[in-house]
Formats: structure tokens, C-alpha cells, sequence
């Protein structure tokens, strides 16, 4: 609210702000009004849904984002009661271009006044909405409008969180985050953060609608840490691939692997929740990271519960693709002598180029198994095993992912895999590195028999220009129409780009949705009984 507008402007920032006090209440729509702003809102062409992260900008260069809902509060006071162009783009999206080719329109602005622009979408996944930060719906509350979440402008004093991790424990869904901004100083919570929501058809949000984040917090309402410090004395701890196993005495636990860094790595293993100081607590050191030790899952893999051959087992994305898994008991977790990659070395081998032993049956045909001290190789590693000639072009391969819109290969930074139920198969959302129009900004579906795959085709559906998209994390619990639609959501930043940051948006976790039965991914639903169902 702007300085300098009298009586009306402080009744407004008093309803606003006593909105904030009382999550769930909504702000009345302001009578129009010389003061009033002027509502733009953006929709996708398809779907008349409202578009987050929309750039609106004027003649004169300055820039407006949707919101969460796809609407700007337009008050800028020169440019009221005129006719304003405004040039309108976002990735994914498309405006039509006018006769001197610019992708936007004029709109006749009036206080209290609104007009509404459809835009195309060009990507397979649809936008829905910011999960986390500050000013999810700032635009919907300045033009009086009601949103869906009960913190619809600062949650957790968070203004930015980093690579989600979630899963289902104790009946709710629990939601981890790595380094966390904060409004008060440049440097925030680098000990990871934490919350808590409803589970849809429980009590949640539908996952079209949004999310209800209930942070852990201090007494001052900020989000707290939730790892303690460690005995190695780093500044920063990361967790992944969470899991839940039973103890001794048959209670469920929450354990993650974790990572430290000051900020230089220092330190892995496994830690549990504690319930009561909702906090994170050492159970597991593992030896430290080098070129010949495998067994971290706690830098940036996320983990899927699965069964095989009557055990169950939890395999994580560590290393690009599932390729790393431990079974689902304490005992397992906790000793890192158990953990056991997907591959094809030889038993106790190291990959070594041209001399690297490949493990082969009596009839010399090539053996790829789950396997105890003998590493993964990598989706670059076994490509070069396959141009060297040592795996031969009919035998079995499981990373060489390509396009099926065009056969190029797709190299993977990471990725997120579950179970679906629609495809009757493991589906893969994947972040490609290198992409032709972002170092790590594009997204891929691919889906599979098996976690470890093998992985052949995929689709791209979502793409960015020049900014990053890292870290997706698919949903499997927000999954609707039998497994067809389903969600998932990654860190939208500037980082490893040159691009300026997004106002609001940067640092801050999108959430989109794919409906798989869309033609345009070449999915098909495999024949039942064709590959054996998770039962996480």
C-alpha cells in the first residue's frame, strides 16, 4: 500500500493486516474507487485457469509477476484512466503477436476496474501454483480476493526454501527443506526446515487448489532448525531420501540420510526424527565420501519404497537414476556395509574405462544385478562402455534415455521415481543438464517396468529459458483419476544461470500437474500383471 493515500489507504492495510492474524479469513473486494488498483488476470487458454508467474511489462520497462491465483494488482499512479501495453510472457506460455510482432496487448486501465488475457500453453505439464515464500498470493490480497491456503502471504517468516523432500508419516504428510531465506538478514536457516499438512481426502487441500503448510517454528514463529549441531562442527546439513522403517518394538520411524558441509563437505550418515523435540537426531556415520565409496544417499536423491521378491526395499536416485537401495529395515539402514547398488561391474570392481571387468555368466552374457561393495556406474560410464565396445550394442543397457520426439540423448542431472497405478509401471520426472534452452531448467517424463529400469524413452514437459528448475519431487500421494493426473513440484532459481532473479518466485518451490494419458508423451499403460506394483 502506498504512502500519501489517506483515510481509505489505512481502513484498507487494517483489514489486510488483520486478515494475516486470522488464517482462513479473506479480504472483501474493495469498493471501485479512485484508489482502487486494476486487476489483470491471466488464464491458460485451455483450461481458464489462472497462470502463476506471468511477466507483465509496460512500455517504460516495468515489470509485474502474476500470482499464485494469475492475477496483478495494477496501481501504478501514472498510468491509471489510460490505455497501457503490456508485453506478456512466461515459460511454457505463449501471447499472440500483434501486427509488429510483440507478444502482448493494450488494456483501458481504470481504478477497481479488471480485464482477463488468455495464453497458450506450450509445455505438457500445467502450472499451479508457488508452494513456498513470500507473497504466494500478494497480487489476490491487495484486489481483495479470497485464496485457498490459510497463509497466503508469509508462512514461517520463509521467503525461500530449497529441494523438497516429503513422505507420509504419522498419518500426515512431513515436508523437508534444505537452506531456507528468511525475511530479517541475507543468511537463513541452513539446517533444514520443516512442516507438516493434511493428507487430500483427510482433512488437505485438493492438490489442484494448493497446499496448507504448517511449519515447525520457534517460539517467534519462525521456522525452526531441525538438525542440531553435529559433532564434526559444519555450518550446514542437508537431508534425502527419506524412509520410514519399524523398530524393534514395531514403531514406525522417520529416517533420513544426511550430508554436512562447511561448506565443504564433511560429514554422512543417517538420521531419525525425534516425535517430541520434533527434531533430527544422529543414529548412523558413514565412512567419508570418495571416488570409491557409493553409499550416500544424502546429497540430493530422493527414495521410493518398493518389494522384490517378497522383501521390501528402499531405492534411491543418488546417482541420476534409482540405482541405489537398502532394505527396509533398521538394522539394514543403519549399516552402510548392506546398501547395495544396480549394476553391471563385476562383483568388488571399479569401473575403469577400457579396463573395466564387467560381470558376465558362464556364457558370457552380460549380468546386471542388485550387488553388495561394488559400485552403480553412471549414465556417462555406461555410455562409454557401450561406444568402447564392451557392452555390445545387443546387449542390455538401462541410462540411455532419448527423446522420443527425436531420438537425442537426454543426459540427467536428477530425478524422482514412483509407482503409478494408470501406467501400471515406475514413472520417472527427470531434470535434464545440458538442455537446449537451459543448463538444468528442462523436465522430462519417462516411465519404466522396474525402479532401475530400464530407462529408455522420454518427453519433455516443462522447459524454462535461461533459469534453473532443480530437484523435482513427484507426489505420489496427491495422484488423482487412478493414477492419471499426478504432481510434482521443484526449486525455481536463478542459480547456474546469468539471469536476473524472479521477483517473489526465485528460490522457491513451483508445483505443477501431468495428465499421462496426453498423447503427446507416447505413455502407454502397460498389460497387467506386466510388472510387480510398490507398496508404499
Amino acid at each position: 500500500m502506498k504512502a500519501g493515500r489517506g483515510k481509505l489507504a489505512g481502513l484498507m492495510a487494517l483489514v489486510l493486516l488483520v486478515s494475516m492474524m486470522m488464517p482462513g479469513m479473506s479480504l472483501a473486494k474493495p469498493a471501485p474507487g479512485k484508489n482502487a488498483p486494476f486487476m489483470i488476470k491471466v488464464v491458460d487458454s485451455a483450461t481458464g485457469r489462472g497462470i502463476p508467474l506471468v511477466e507483465l511489462r509496460t512500455t517504460n520497462s516495468i515489470s509485474f509477476y502474476t500470482d499464485s491465483a494469475g492475477v496483478v494488482a495494477f496501481d501504478e499512479p501514472g498510468l491509471m484512466n489510460q490505455k497501457v501495453f503490456f508485453h506478456l510472457s512466461s515459460d511454457g506460455y505463449a501471447y499472440p503477436k500483434d501486427g509488429f510482432g510483440y507478444n502482448g496487448t493494450a488494456v483501458d486501465v481504470t481504478p477497481g476496474g479488471s480485464a482477463t488475457l488468455q495464453m497458450t500453453r506450450l509445455i505438457v505439464a500445467e502450472r499451479l501454483y508457488r508452494v513456498t515464500g513470500e507473497g504466494i498470493y500478494r497480487d489476490s490480497a491487495l484486489l481483495g480476493l479470497p485464496a485457498p491456503v490459510k497463509e497466503p502471504l508469509l508462512n514461517g517468516q520463509v521467503m525461500g526454501q530449497d529441494s523438497v523432500q516429503t513422505i507420509v508419516y504419522n498419518n500426515r504428510l512431513y515436508w523437508f527443506w534444505g537452506d531456507t531465506d528468511r525475511p530479517s538478514y541475507p543468511l537463513g536457516n541452513f539446517r533444514v526446515t520443516g512442516a507438516t499438512s493434511k493428507l487430500p481426502g483427510q482433512g488437505g487441500l485438493d492438490p489442484d487448489a494448493g497446499v496448507d503448510l504448517q511449519y515447525i517454528t520457534n517460539a517467534d514463529g519462525s521456522v525452526k532448525s531441525l538438525v542440531p549441531p553435529l559433532p564434526d562442527g559444519a555450518n550446514i546439513a542437508w537431508v534425502f531420501g527419506l524412509m520410514t522403517v519399524k523398530d524393534d518394538k514395531g514403531k514406525e520411524r522417520l529416517l533420513a540420510p544426511y550430508s554436512t558441509h562447511a561448506p565443504e563437505t564433511r560429514a554422512y550418515g543417517i538420521l531419525m526424527f525425534n516425535d517430541k523435540t520434533q527434531q533430527f537426531e544422529p543414529v548412523a556415520d558413514f565412512p567419508s565420501k570418495d571416488e570409491n565409496d557409493w553409499r550416500h544417499a544424502g546429497e540430493d536423491g530422493l527414495a521410493t519404497y518398493y518389494e522384490e521378491n517378497g522383501k521390501g526395499y528402499w531405492v534411491f536416485t543418488e546417482h541420476q537414476f534409482p540405482n541405489l537401495r537398502v532394505e527396509s529395515k533398521l538394522g539394514a539402514v543403519l549399516d552402510y556395509t548392506q546398501w547395495e547398488s544396480f549394476t553391471c561391474l563385476a562383483p568388488g570392481a571399479q569401473y575403469d574405462g577400457a579396463n573395466t571387468k564387467l560381470d558376465r555368466d558362464a556364457d558370457g552374457r552380460l549380468v546386471w544385478g542388485w550387488k553388495k561393495n561394488t559400485p552403480m556406474i553412471s549414465q556417462d560410464q555406461e555410455k562409454e562402455l557401450i561406444g568402447l565396445g564392451l557392452i555390445k550394442s545387443d546387449e542390455p543397457r538401462y541410462y540411455q534415455l532419448k527423446s522420443a520426439a527425436d531420438g537425442e540423448e537426454v543426459q540427467l542431472a536428477q530425478s524422482s521415481v514412483e509407482w503409478n497405478d494408470y501406467l501400471k509401471q515406475y514413472v520417472m520426472i527427470a531434470q535434464q543438464k545440458f538442455g537446449k534452452t537451459s543448463l538444468l531448467g528442462e523436465i522430462w517424463v519417462a516411465a519404466a517396468p522396474s525402479p532401475q529400469g530400464p530407462w529408455t524413452k522420454a518427453a519433455k514437459i516443462v522447459t524454462h529459458d535461461n533459469y534453473t528448475f532443480y530437484n523435482p519431487a513427484q507426489h505420489a500421494v496427491f495422484a488423482k483419476d487412478g493414477g492419471r493426473t499426478i504432481y510434482f513440484e521443484a526449486t525455481y532459481t536463478n542459480t547456474y544461470t546469468d539471469h536476473p532473479p524472479t521477483p517473489r518466485y526465485n528460490y522457491n518451490q513451483l508445483m505443477y500437474k501431468l495428465d499421462l494419458a496426453d498423447p503427446r508423451l507416447g505413455l502407454v499403460p502397460a498389460q497387467d500383471g506386466a510388472t510387480a506394483k510398490s507398496s508404499s
